[in-house]
């Protein structure tokens, strides 16, 4: 379009910089205002040309009588310099950003490896999985990214113990030296165990830490025991068992258990449907109450995760205090993700209102609820059936004749007998003590049986299991819709165009890139709506 881009309010205030600029250097139409305004390495000034107002790149000069007259400035913004660069330092990225887990290995190898060879931090999903297949996710991926960067997600599993030990102990084993800790309640002995074995002194004394833990929390209570040192009740166990010595006890007793606490709002699968307006100011203070407290060497980083699917969500939490973000939902509908292909495309189609939530496998017993999408499948109104038979049953035989009928027949498809011995031979290989207090509590073994439901519908959905369409358990959060709408139009609409490290990408330039339209705008600059917008190529 060959027509001025850019005009000033009359109501906007007018500064007086004493400056002009080359008159063969300003751009007045919109190509050429959109293309300045997307090369965030320049400082940009904003001309009145006699009434006619442009944008120019060009070095300012000295104000001498007539020519285009400086009005308006923004200085350049690369991405990097969104949030706290010490995140990038620490964890050997570029960016103030991190993929985080999904999991299942929904955030697969491919992704995490795809995502670190671009610059940017990808979180591999362990949850769910068994410690072998964790293992042999860390092997590819340290063979993919030898230098890194790479986090492994540290689940809290409060019924599977042993799994969450085992995996703990695998992380010590093959070095990874960045964690993302979810779902923790309360700080348990493999998670301190883990974070103490990678404490160490240099030669000047100081504190090494060496295993890095980043905690995604939605709860004040939970961040402070991420922002505190490890309990002393932990450490007693850890030292009594031999698993530590009182000199490591020592170290853990002057740091923090995490290096950075990732806030999680409204969010695919586990969340609090929090509201990140609310909650990240809230731990942004309890951080620095604490600092104040302890005087760390380095202070607690805090993110923000959750409802990160526009460039707007990602500059709004940078705006509010965010050192860093972290995207979910918005990955999983990518060409790297561990999802199928069924699965990308519903994911791609979803709106805002199109998630639901429903009782969760890994803590199903405590009524622990996850986000999914309801678009396209059944899973939430079958989960909620079978949570509402556990909680008035006792037992798989007090299930009346024929609500069983129906669970085996619409649900299940399977007799509940040989589901229990699929349930056996599963657990057997995560906790065989599982097993055993399960066959002496009918209430526990129909929970198992139940849970068989629940863990395989996330994994059909991975697989792409033909005739369980409609048992898909997806999880995923509403910012999905808001990323489908920002991307309606482009490449990017159809999910075999999206790639993990383009989304990045485009959300942080996207992000920068309407932070300086902003600034414009608070000095009286007008940029005409296609221009204050940002699309993905």
């Amino acid at each position: 379009m060959n027509q001025d881009a850019v005009g000033f309010s009359p109501k906007g205030r007018v500064f007086d910089f004493g400056w002009s600029a080359p008159e063969d250097q300003v751009v007045y139409d919109e190509a050429g205002v959109k293309a300045l305004l997307e090369d965030l390495s320049q400082n940009l000034l904003v001309v009145d040309n006699n009434g006619r107002i442009g944008l120019t790149g060009a070095e300012p000069i000295r104000q001498t009588g007539a020519g285009p007259k400086v009005i308006a400035m923004t200085p350049a913004l690369p991405v990097q310099s969104l949030g706290n660069p010490e995140f990038g330092k620490t964890y050997g990225t570029a960016y103030p950003y991190y993929a985080g887990a999904m999991a299942n290995g929904i955030a697969s190898v491919e992704m995490v490896t795809a995502l670190g060879k671009a610059g940017f931090l990808g979180s591999f999903g362990a949850g769910g999985l068994v410690p072998s297949a964790v293992e042999e996710a860390i092997l590819a991926i340290q063979k993919n990214l030898p230098s890194g960067p790479y986090l492994f997600n540290f689940i809290h599993s409060p019924h599977e113990p042993a799994v969450e030990q085992a995996v703990a102990e695998l992380y010590i084993k093959h070095g990874v030296k960045a964690v993302e800790a979810a779902a923790f309640m309360a700080l348990t002995p493999s998670i301190v165990q883990y974070r103490i074995a990678g404490l160490s002194r240099d030669a000047q004394g100081n504190i090494v830490i060496g295993n890095r833990i980043i905690a995604k929390v939605s709860r004040k209570e939970v961040a402070s025991r991420f922002m505190e040192p490890a309990p002393e009740r932990v450490l007693k166990k850890l030292i009594s068992g031999g698993v530590i010595t009182e000199d490591q006890a020592d170290l853990a007793r002057q740091v923090p258990m995490a290096d950075d606490i990732t806030v999680e709002a409204d969010s695919g699968g586990h969340t609090d449907n929090r509201a990140l307006v609310t909650i990240l100011p809230s731990i942004l203070s309890l951080r620095d109450e604490i600092q104040a407290k302890r005087n760390y060497p380095v202070a607690v980083r805090v993110g923000a995760g959750g409802g990160m699917g526009s460039p707007q969500a990602v500059l709004a939490a940078f705006i509010m205090g965010a050192e860093y973000i972290v995207t979910g939902s918005v990955n999983q509908a990518c060409v790297e993700s561990g999802a199928s292909d069924h699965v990308k495309g519903l994911l791609a189609k979803a709106d805002m209102a199109d998630t639901v939530m429903a009782p969760s496998a890994d803590m199903f017993e405590l009524g622990v609820k996850v986000q999914v999408l309801k678009r396209g499948s059944l899973f939430a109104v079958r989960a909620a059936k079978l949570h509402d038979i556990y909680s008035r049953c006792e037992s798989i035989e007090s299930i009346p004749s024929d609500e069983r009928e129906k669970l085996e027949n619409q649900i299940f498809k399977k007799n509940l007998d040989e589901i229990w011995a699929d349930t056996i031979d599963f657990f057997s290989q995560r906790d065989p003590g599982l097993v055993a207090k399960a066959g002496a509590d009918p209430k526990k073994k129909m929970a198992l049986i139940f849970r068989w439901y629940l863990g395989l519908s996330s994994r059909w959905a991975n697989k792409g299991e033909p005739g369980r369409e409609m048992d898909y358990q997806i999880w995923c959060g509403s910012c999905i819709g808001a990323f489908n709408a920002w991307v309606k139009g482009t490449g990017m609409e159809a999910p075999e165009n999206r790639k993990a490290a383009h989304v990045a990408r485009h959300l942080m330039n996207g992000a920068a890139y309407l932070h300086r339209v902003d600034q414009l705008k608070l000095q009286g600059v007008l940029i005409s709506p296609q221009l204050a917008a940002y699309k993905p190529d």
